[in-house]
């Protein structure tokens, strides 16, 4: 599986396809391979505690051998972010606004796009400042709606910046002729805005670095979970952000018997020829449909056995 070469690694797709405990299997095999990870779930609906079977929640966690885990929690995140935009706009905003300013902060909060871009931020701490200390940033992403949202998030708000810097620059070299006698003025926001941007930029690099990133999509042989990655592919690749490998899980097993089972293997058969015709650029890796529900190490590493290199 050439993706596991990549030293970032996000895994998204529907939800229900079995997208976790993919990003779990992937986390775990490069562990098992000497790799220091770290294993980051941006999904609200957590489940990597209930894989590994223990808690895990938003500090980074050891849950084996050359490998950690975290789980993002949004609220919090979001909490953190407005109380950073909060620490910004001190010695900004005149004191007598400052209270109606914080109160319309604190509304912001329930706004839409506010935990995506709270998750955003946090999202590029880990890149930017984490990376460092691990081998592999394995990402196990929201259902396909958010991961893409997320992902596109370094494109549309780098747009965005540069025109609000551009915006501030033009009132402060109108202020700086009119008031300050050509001297240049002092503008925190300024200051602000322009780090961001730089933050935005490194962010997009990495994402955009294809020996760097890779992206993964998980999905099962069915009608509605194809239907989406195409269109999710399609996406993203606007963003030039180009996913080269593909998970089909939960595939039924050649030896299936019982009427039943052999009609539903009949007529996976056919999505699985939709899946080959449709997704000739992709890397396909098939993961059958195991007996049990993947609940422990012993069942993850099973899992794992499938993501061979070709």
């Amino acid at each position: 599986m050439q993706v596991l070469e990549k030293k970032i690694i996000f895994v998204g797709g529907k939800g229900g396809v079995g997208k976790s405990t993919s990003a779990a299997a992937i986390a775990w095999k490069s562990a098992e391979e000497g790799h220091n990870t770290l294993l980051v779930s941006t999904d609200p609906a957590h489940n990597l505690g209930d894989i590994f079977n223990q808690s895990i929640g938003g500090k980074t966690t050891n849950v084996s051998k050359n490998l950690s885990a975290l789980e993002i929690d949004p609220e919090i995140e979001t909490n953190n972010y407005i109380k950073g935009v909060k620490e910004n706009i001190k010695g900004v905003v005149h004191s007598g606004m400052m209270e109606e300013v914080y109160r319309q902060l604190d509304t912001a909060k329930a706004s839409p796009g506010a935990d995506e871009a709270a998750l955003f931020d946090k999202l590029i701490s880990i890149i930017l400042e984490e990376s460092e200390h691990y081998d592999k940033l394995i990402f196990d992403t929201a259902p396909t709606g958010h991961t893409i949202r997320l992902l596109s998030l370094p494109e549309l708000m780098g747009v965005w910046i540069e025109g609000m810097l551009q915006k501030r620059q033009k009132t402060n070299e109108n202020y700086t002729q009119l008031l300050n006698d050509g001297e240049p003025i002092e503008d925190p926001i300024y200051d602000v805005l322009k780090t961001r941007q730089e933050r935005f930029s490194k962010a997009r690099e990495v994402l955009l670095d294809g020996k760097v990133t890779g992206f993964v999509f998980v999905m099962n042989p069915e009608r509605l979970p194809i239907l989406e990655t195409q269109k999710a592919i399609e996406l993203l690749d606007k963003y030039h952000l180009h996913v080269k490998t593909l998970i089909v899980n939960k595939v039924l097993p050649d030896d299936v018997d019982g009427n039943f089972l052999l009609q539903r293997k009949g007529h996976e058969q056919q999505y699985m020829d939709t899946i080959k015709e449709t997704f000739t650029k992709q890397q396909l890796i098939y993961v059958p449909l195991f007996s049990r529900d993947i609940m422990d190490k012993q069942q993850l590493n099973d899992f794992s056995k499938y993501f061979v290199k070709e």
